[in-house]
Parts: C-alpha cells; structure tokens; sequence
C-alpha cells in the first residue's frame, strides 16, 4: 500500500511535550524544533580527497520497487542476509529474530533474545553475521538491557523447531551507556572482518567527546569483543569519536568507511570515517565546525532525513530516511560526493529503517511504521526489494 506524500502529524504532539524536558531532535527520530526548509548540501571532509576516479557515478540515478518482499513486520530494525538465502530480521520491542524466505516472503521466528528490555529507542536493534559464519552458525546482536547496551552472539539452528533455533547468548560486550533515546545500534562487520558498533550519547553529550566512554562513538572490536589490534587509542574499543547517534555503516569498493549520524535541530550527517578522527558533537553540528573536526560529505536539514541505515551499491551510498520518509542517493568520488544528494520514494512507503546491499545492483529495503512514531497501515512493516542506479 502506497502511502500519500503528506503524513499525519501526530508526532509533532509528541515533540512539544519532549521539549519540555530533554529538547526534540530529528536525533529521536521525531520532529525537530528549529529546522528550517533548504535542500541538502555536499562538501568535502576534513580530510583531503581522493584523486577523481574514472566510473563517478552520474549526477541522477534511479530507484525501482521490484517487489514487496514480506509484510506485517513488528517494529523491524537490523537486517542479516543470509549466505544460503533469506533474511534475518530483528524485532525491537518484542525482542525476537525472524527468517524471511525472500521467494515466498513465509516468516519463520528463530526465538527471542533473552534480557532484552524495550524502551523509547531501545530495544533489539542490529544484527551482523559471523565473518565465519558458514563454519560457526554464529548471529551478533545489538540489544539494550535493563542496565546497559550490549552484544551478544547466538549460534543459529535451522534444524530446530521454530522458536527454538537460537542457542544461549554468549556477551561479547557490554557497558556501553542506554538511555530512552540515543542508543545508536548498528553493528556490522567489516573488510578487515572486525566488529563495528554505532553507538549513541543518550542525550549526555559530554560522552561524545570522552574518549574514555563507549557513547557517542564508532567502535571497532574482534568478533571476541575485544579492543581491535590497530585502533587509534591503544587498547581501547574507541575507533572515531564526536558522534551524536550513529545509526548507519557501510563500507565502498574501497573499503572505505562510511556512518550516517542524526543531528539535533539542524544538521543531519553522512560521513566519511577516518581513525581517531573528532566528528564534533556536540561542538559541532554539520560541516564548517572548525579547525580539529571531521567535516560530514554531506549533509541534511532534520525534517528531509532523520537517517538510519544506509547501504552502499552502484557507486553511491543510499541512505534510508525515518522523519524525511525518503530513500537519499549520495553519488561518491572517493572520500567526497560527486554530486548533490537525489530523493526517492518520497512519503510512499512511511519512515525507512534500514537499507542493505542486496548484490549488484539490488538492495533490501525495510519501513519503520510500527516504531511508535510512524502512522502503520495495512501491511506494514514490509521490507522491499529495489533495484537502483
């Protein structure tokens, strides 16, 4: 079911009664209370760019829905391919992982994950398979607890009866802070095959800049849990740091790294991320922070973005959008954009959570209707498969 381009606006209730307490940010995924209506912007890093490449995309691409791949998701947030077909995906609230076989869109519930606790943001977020996966049946998991935020990685049985086919949790690591909003929640695995969390600042954004604290940070951890070899900081997990709420990572043809941060009342972000590197929050807020900081590629006013998962395939980095309702293409030329940001799907399917690279030119993409700030309708949450350019 398409759904019109204008929304309902219900949220905007919700977000005055935030204000008076901890201030609404598109950072929530709601309504923000200054934004101010402008197109998106792209500028270089801090950094210096890499030499133009010969195959930069063109300036505008294309975006087709080849299918409605399954429907009638509960709050749907991480996404796993898996290697011999089908799909995990997590519940939020409710706490579980599901199967989606991508031929028939037929839903099978491998169990829940054992000492999740719901709230606000917080929940069962991302999922990463284990880089020796085929040999070990192993599924990382993002998840906030009663006490903290955590990963944990379950060994996966198909063999079993449904409901029954996660094995007991193994805590890779844990202690990174929680809060009702700002717990960050991607993980994935890398090139390298070492573990990268996002994470968020749970609203206290002094943590963003310590260096001793997990929040408002992008870690980089051995499938064990431990700091990795190599990090900037010593034996610390901290691989960048000076984030607000990290929600999106994906890495190019060349093994560069890219994130999408929320911004507070003006800036969302899509950045190139460099080791040791200071994004800036919350001293700065989008590009032109100053001297010290890593300027974002490109960049959003809150109301078009409020960014989540973001992919990448031919040639671009497309970003899912929760309050912006939209599918954003950020053409890439090394470490900047090559051309201004282009929209797609508009208000058509509501707020999109998560968006993975499905091979070629093919992504898996999932809506965020049931997530308590969306509006759901029939059908929803789905997760759709597009075919770009």
């Amino acid at each position: 079911m398409l759904r019109p381009a204008v929304r309902p606006t219900v949220a905007l209730a919700a977000c005055a009664t935030l204000l008076l307490t901890a201030g609404c940010s598109s950072g929530d995924d709601g309504q923000s209370s200054t934004d101010k209506s402008s197109a998106p912007s792209a500028s270089d890093p801090g950094g210096s760019a890499a030499p133009k490449s010969d195959d930069v995309p063109p300036a505008k691409g294309s975006v087709s829905v080849v299918r409605t791949v399954t429907e009638d998701l509960k709050s749907p947030w991480g996404l796993a391919p898996l290697p011999e077909g089908g799909l995990l995906v997590s519940s939020r609230d409710e706490g579980t992982i599901t199967r989606v076989d991508t031929k028939t869109g037929k839903k099978t519930e491998l169990g829940s994950v054992p000492g999740v606790a719901p709230a606000g943001e917080g929940g069962l977020l991302g999922l990463a398979l284990s880089p020796s996966y085929a040999s070990d049946h192993m599924v990382y998991a993002y998840f906030t607890t009663e006490s903290d935020n955590r990963i944990a990685r379950m060994q996966y049985d198909e063999k079993k009866p449904a409901g029954e086919q996660l094995g007991a949790p193994d805590t890779v690591f844990k202690g990174i802070p929680k809060g009702t909003n700002h717990n960050g929640g991607r993980i994935a695995f890398g090139p390298d095959d070492l573990l990268y969390v996002g994470t968020g600042e749970t609203y206290k954004t002094e943590l963003a800049q310590d260096k001793k604290s997990t929040g408002g940070k992008i870690l980089r951890l051995t499938p064990e849990g431990e700091p990795a070899p190599g990090n900037p900081f010593g034996d610390s997990p901290v691989y960048s740091y000076g984030h607000r709420n990290v929600q999106g990572l994906a890495w190019d043809k060349d093994k560069r790294l890219w994130a999408s941060e929320f911004g507070q009342d003006t800036w969302d972000e899509l950045n190139n991320i460099v080791a040791g590197d200071d994004y800036g929050w919350p001293d700065a807020e989008g590009k032109g922070g100053g001297s010290g900081f890593h300027d974002p590629i490109a960049q959003w006013h809150t109301q078009d973005a409020s960014p989540s998962g973001i992919a990448y395939a031919a040639g671009s980095i497309w970003m899912a959008g929760l309050r912006g309702e939209r599918l954003w293409r950020v053409p890439l030329d090394g470490t900047k954009a090559a051309h201004d940001p282009q929209a797609f799907l508009e208000g058509k399917y509501g707020r999109l959570r998560t968006v993975v690279a499905a091979g070629g030119d093919k992504l898996w993409l999932v809506t965020s209707e049931t997530d308590t700030r969306g509006t759901p309708g029939k059908g929803d949450d789905r997760i759709l498969e597009l075919k770009v350019s």
